[in-house]
């Protein structure tokens, strides 16, 4: 008999570092799994928060490694990107570890305000304002550098954006640019909507930076929707960027700092073989290379990692409420939850999450589909990022629990958390694991299931 477990070990290297199985029942990072659903029940979301500080701790290492090896003159700054995920807890053990903060719209401010107060960063952490700013985001972002945070740095997005702080803010502040990088041939246009033209970039400086005491040039943003990944195309851009940058600084000496943005990718499936790295020693490398080709100093690097920040600390665990046979050939497990509500990048983007059984791995497995609780008949999930099917076991009588793993950013914010989801299908409780000084697991409830009377509230009745 082939079983789930022969399964898994033959197609991957399995265990690896995140997974591994004990008595035929699966361990997150250490952590058993039953004894969290056998707490707590499903559907159920959780953060193993560990994970957040090690994420950042092996970039800053990476890009440490990198500076070493070319012998480069600038510092690395990591700011943490809030839209990933602007849960406090996420934010509360990312700021254990000496990181920045990277913002996008106007209420991520109250949110840097209420870190404050509470002393998790102080007047120098570095705020890099990024996104199109309405005027409430501008009059909070006015606020802040005039109440003393030196190290909050608008970024702008477009020609007339400065105006409203020139007139605003009454001490000496700084300000970055983003550049309007171009995007895949393959993508749905052809540049970014954000950022200004590459064409318009001096003109901005010279015309409204330049000769205003108040105001100092301190860094160029530059992103790409597709990430940092090592395709010609990437490698081109930011190319392109760095020539900018030596460009600009040869105007600007107080210029002195270069944002590459976020885009590290996250692991997707359990093969996965980003060399982490090696990116960082090309990024640095090339960087120190065009710098050196035209004697300019090597600037400072910020990057902004939300995805790869928080997304590996994430989970979320489904019961199979019934098996349904459909058409003579097609097998549905049905879960108690929502693909489109609870995971909806799975249903927007087509994102493929690590899939794996949480208990039963000693049984026989079978091809099936993963159908979820909405009435919608997008609602389902059918494939895996290596192939076109995927597995589960088939037990003789017990209820069989899976996970998908690595779900931590993005998929509250956009699932509507705390409000109206598709069918009224509420969110599910959510569950934070942690260790102690001792390394023991420890876990609490951070928020129980939506309730039907939080609905009707919100609904009017």
């Amino acid at each position: 008999m082939n079983t789930y477990k022969d399964l898994i070990e033959q197609t991957f290297d399995f265990p690896t570092k995140e997974f591994k199985v004990e008595n035929n029942e699966l361990h997150f990072n250490g952590v058993n799994m039953m004894e969290i659903i056998e707490t707590y029940g499903t559907p159920l979301k959780l953060s193993y928060l560990p994970k957040i500080s090690e994420s950042i701790q092996n970039a800053k290492t990476y890009f440490k490694n990198a500076m070493e090896q070319h012998d480069y003159k600038g510092n690395y700054t990591y700011c943490y990107c809030t839209k990933s995920s602007h849960f406090s807890f996420v934010l509360n053990e990312a700021l254990k570890n000496d990181i920045h903060i990277e913002t996008s719209s106007t209420f991520d401010i109250p949110l840097v305000r209420s870190l404050y107060a509470q002393g998790k960063i102080t007047k120098n952490t570095y705020i890099v304002c990024n996104g199109f700013k309405r005027e409430l985001y501008k009059q909070y972002i006015t606020e802040l550098l005039n109440d003393g945070f030196v190290n909050c740095v608008p970024v702008l997005d477009n020609l007339t954006e400065i105006d409203y702080y020139l007139e605003h803010v009454k001490v000496p502040f700084q300000v970055g640019i983003r550049i309007a990088a171009d995007e895949e041939p393959k993508f749905g246009f052809y540049t970014s909507r954000l950022g200004v033209r590459y064409n318009d970039i001096i003109k901005l400086y010279e015309d409204k930076i330049k000769d205003n005491p108040n105001v100092s040039l301190k860094m160029l943003h530059f992103f790409i929707n597709s990430g940092i990944r090592d395709t010609a195309y990437y490698w081109s851009e930011l190319t392109r960027f760095i020539q900018k940058y030596v460009d600009l600084k040869k105007i600007s000496p107080t210029l002195d700092s270069m944002d590459i943005g976020g885009g590290w990718p996250i692991k997707t499936n359990v093969f996965f073989d980003y060399d982490y790295q090696y990116m960082a020693e090309q990024i640095v490398k090339n960087i120190k290379w065009m710098c050196g080709k035209n004697n300019t100093d090597e600037p400072n690097i910020f990057t902004e990692f939300g995805s790869y920040t928080v997304g590996e600390s994430g989970a979320v665990l489904y019961s199979v409420l019934e098996e349904k046979l459909q058409n003579d050939k097609e097998l549905w497990y049905m879960i108690d939850g929502s693909f489109i509500t609870q995971l909806p990048d799975s249903w927007g983007l087509n994102q493929k999450y690590i899939m794996l059984a949480v208990n039963n791995w000693d049984a026989e497995y079978h091809n099936i589909n993963l159908g979820g609780l909405t009435c919608d008949s997008m609602d389902y999930y059918n494939s895996e990022a290596h192939q076109f099917n995927i597995y589960l076991p088939k037990p003789e009588k017990k209820v069989q629990y899976l996970g998908f793993f690595h779900t931590g950013a993005y998929q509250e914010s956009l699932g509507g958390y705390g409000g109206i989801q598709h069918c009224l299908i509420p969110a599910p409780k959510h569950v934070l694991i942690d260790r102690d000084e001792d390394g023991n697991v420890t876990h609490r409830l951070f928020a129980e299931d939506q309730t039907e009377e939080s609905m009707l509230k919100t609904l009017g009745y």
